[in-house]
């Protein structure tokens, strides 16, 4: 009976903090540049119109059961983590504090080539019209898109936790971590807002990080821009959109000037 009642306050434990996560990163982002600093922050605005309410209830309604389906697949990890299943060690000093930031890293690398591989596998043709359109129905993107999947590619994006636990020696802190910088980075890449400053996609640093503006002409050109945190596979694979620097300065400018350019961004798409 208390072994049940624990496992059930296990399993509301994770879903509120999943529940609560994603509430106040997409939440705080949406109110902050769709509602409370809409007009001064509006020629940040990458595509120039705002979406549709039925696409954002859209994005709601498939995250909410993107979110029962993380649930399921982290309860597992941890019922594995419990019995020995995975890498997870404790105390942190076990391996010490060099090792603990560098598997944070090695997280975010590993999930940038999944998330790169995976993506592109999912705009096959067949894969496109049964589990990755469904994603894609955002063509204007809010933060809500960020997990707005059809369940089968919410299985395929939660894939890459049990990824991690069994092959990387991991403090679960770390984990959730990563989690979390993942998430962020998955809000503000469907913002669709550019923050950036103009050059940011060209400099001989900071171009291999992505951008809001990359993302977003993912979503409306679809086929082009697959990467996640970093612009390394897109580069290498030759599969950035060619007009992105392009079209990612048109928005800069347009922000920085605070009125509409002779130019529309969007035009150097056409």
């Amino acid at each position: 009976m208390f072994s049940s009642i624990a496992n059930s306050l296990e399993s509301l434990k994770v879903l509120f903090n999943l529940v609560s996560r994603y509430l106040l990163f997409t939440g705080s982002f949406y109110l902050f540049f769709y509602v409370w600093k809409n007009k001064k922050y509006w020629m940040a605005k990458i595509q120039q119109r705002y979406p549709e309410r039925k696409h954002i209830f859209n994005e709601i309604k498939h995250s909410a059961i993107t979110i029962l389906i993380f649930g399921l697949i982290v309860l597992m990890v941890i019922w594995a983590g419990k019995n020995g299943l995975t890498q997870a060690y404790e105390p942190i000093n076990k391996y010490g504090y060099f090792y603990y930031f560098l598997s944070i890293v090695l997280m975010i690398v590993l999930h940038d080539t999944y998330f790169y591989w995976t993506h592109r596998a999912m705009h096959w043709k067949p894969l496109f019209k049964w589990v990755h359109k469904t994603h894609h129905l955002s063509v204007n993107p809010t933060p809500f898109a960020a997990y707005a999947f059809h369940p089968l590619e919410a299985v395929i994006e939660v894939g890459i936790i049990p990824l991690i636990a069994f092959t990387i020696p991991h403090h679960p802190s770390a984990i959730t971590i990563f989690s979390l910088y993942s998430l962020l980075l998955n809000v503000t890449g469907h913002l669709g807002y550019e923050l950036f400053p103009k050059g940011f996609a060209e400099h001989w640093l900071f171009k291999w990080h992505n951008t809001s503006t990359h993302h977003n002409m993912h979503h409306r050109l679809v086929k082009c821009n697959y990467g996640l945190y970093f612009n390394f596979w897109d580069r290498l694979m030759k599969t950035n959109h060619p007009h992105y620097e392009a079209h990612f300065n048109e928005v800069v400018e347009r922000r920085q000037q605070g009125k509409t350019p002779s130019v529309s961004p969007e035009a150097v798409l056409e």
